[in-house]
């Protein structure tokens, strides 16, 4: 670690829970996060501010005016660019040691079979039930790390899906892929801004976590905020023993 790292990761290095050590962890990682939105634009920022190393941002949409209430990586003169174009403009500006890879293109399961192997841990900030089980099944597959969150409304969860512990339960042990389920959009539902900060940045301290070895994961735990009453309720999962996903991956 250079003058400069051991200064600007001063704050880090500071905590016995991370140390030098730690901080080598995260500076030699690799987060893959899908989707350069409300919930990916925190978790990459504080992500990229703390030092990880390669951060692989996958989104295919552009950025829209409407996007900027809550999407706080994008900037009013980036409307039109690829969201993953100015996130990755955005965590340079704070970290220019950072390597980011920007990929516009959708998480489909074959460009997921190429990059969850080479991440340290996945982010899932997509903003749809198919990319969120598509995520999943990769993670478990390639036995890779999984912070999954959403928020919808004044609603937000978080949770971890370890695959190395065969108690864990992955995504789709809660949430069925072929539950019937009516997919619900923020255009037309709306969210309420900070809360999509509130879990992404909580996304990017479970990552950072796993990473460095700061302390226990969300594994089997999932957290759910109602935004109104600003109360956090906890949800004790299991794997389950029919599980499509993780059960066939035994």
């Amino acid at each position: 670690m250079t003058d400069d790292q051991l200064l600007r990761y001063s704050r880090h290095i500071l905590l016995d829970e991370v140390g030098i050590e730690g901080q080598e962890r995260i500076l030699a990682s690799h987060a893959l996060i899908i989707g350069a939105g409300g919930l990916g634009s925190p978790a990459a920022l504080f992500l990229g501010s703390a030092g990880v190393g390669h951060i692989t941002l996958v989104d295919n949409d552009v950025v829209d005016l409407t996007n900027l209430q809550r999407q706080i990586a994008h900037t009013t003169a980036r409307v039109g660019q690829p969201k993953v174009v100015s996130a990755a403009q955005a965590i340079t500006a704070i970290n220019p040691e950072v390597q980011v890879t920007a990929l516009q293109a959708r998480a489909d399961a074959a460009l997921l079979d190429t990059l969850v192997p080479q991440a340290t841990v996945v982010l899932d900030c997509s903003d749809n039930y198919a990319t969120r089980h598509a995520v999943n099944a990769a993670c478990v597959r390639h036995g890779k790390p999984l912070v999954a969150g959403a928020v919808i409304r004044f609603d937000g969860q978080i949770t971890v899906v370890d695959p190395r512990d065969a108690a864990s339960p992955c995504y789709a042990c809660v949430f069925p892929p072929d539950a019937a389920f009516e997919e619900v959009q923020c255009s037309t539902m709306g969210v309420f801004a900070p809360l999509v900060g509130v879990v992404g940045a909580m996304q990017a301290a479970e990552a950072l976590k796993w990473v460095s070895g700061a302390g226990p994961s969300l594994a089997g735990r999932l957290l759910m905020l109602d935004g109104r009453a600003m109360e956090w309720n906890t949800m004790h999962l299991k794997r389950h023993p029919d599980c499509p996903v993780c059960s066939a991956a035994k």
